[in-house]
């Protein structure tokens, strides 16, 4: 069992279920009226700790920096849900609607109460270590106002993929070369004493042939791989603005009784 001395250890810390499994972070510890006993511990529970629930604190006990609590994680997230009263108090039918959820016989409880003996019941208040209603388990009379502050980052994750791919393709060139070729020309000279020797060497009358080759060029195709360019994939990071909304809690604190300096109002 948890004792008074032993609620600032537990708030604010995490409430463990009977495996071990976190619950939650307790919220606030509930007293006795009748005993002055711890009974009751809130546990923040769900996204973010946007949910509260009870929890009997009878049967817990401390476990190194965690409060550890008979009771599976699931039944204390679907326990129901109650309604505190302006002075942080629990009513007795809000009270035996728990009693009831988590089988605890609710006339047995009540009648160890008034006796003085077993767990304790009755109209319970908030506390922190002195009885009276608090939240954060602080012996002053001070109230602590809490927000809830945005923080942002940024995640990295795929956003596409870019690829090199080559391939071949044929075009068609046109080039225009030159190229020679032989053609016959016949050419006459008349018998001259310079070449009447050459031309009386032979028989006088015969027949004879004499055969001339003739060469031509043609254009002849060749190709070869030549490099032209080297293309690689880089990236880069470019840096945008993006706007991002999001919703964020903020407690207010509202006096009564008093005007906007603290001084107790008067009817004249």
């Amino acid at each position: 069992m948890i004792t008074r001395e032993q609620i600032p250890t537990v708030l604010d810390h995490p409430v463990h279920d009977a495996r071990g499994d976190k619950i939650g972070d307790a919220r606030h510890v509930f007293i006795d009226d009748l005993t002055g006993e711890p009974e009751w511990v809130s546990v923040r529970t769900g996204l973010f700790g946007t949910s509260e629930s009870f929890v009997p604190i009878h049967d817990a006990a401390l476990v190194e920096d965690h409060l550890e609590v008979p009771y599976a994680k699931d039944q204390v997230k679907d326990a129901p849900n109650v309604d505190i009263d302006a002075g942080g108090h629990l009513s007795e039918q809000e009270e035996e609607r728990l009693y009831q959820y988590y089988g605890i016989n609710w006339d047995a409880a009540w009648q160890d109460a008034r006796s003085g003996t077993g767990q304790a019941t009755g109209t319970t208040g908030t506390t922190g270590t002195t009885g009276t209603t608090g939240t954060t388990g602080t012996t002053d009379d001070a109230m602590t106002r809490s927000e809830e502050e945005m923080h942002i980052g940024v995640e990295r994750r795929e956003a596409g993929r870019a690829r090199l791919r080559k391939y071949v393709v044929t075009e068609e060139q046109q080039y225009t070369v030159p190229v020679r070729h032989e053609e016959v020309r016949v050419e006459r000279e008349p018998i001259s004493d310079t070449n009447r020797d050459r031309a009386m060497s032979g028989p006088d009358i015969t027949e004879a042939e004499h055969d001339v080759t003739l060469y031509e060029e043609q254009a002849v195709v060749e190709t070869r791989a030549v490099p032209k360019e080297r293309v690689r994939l880089t990236t880069e990071e470019v840096t945008e603005e993006e706007t991002v909304t999001g919703e964020v809690r903020k407690e207010r604190i509202e006096t009564e009784g008093t005007d906007e300096r603290g001084d107790q109002r008067r009817r004249h």
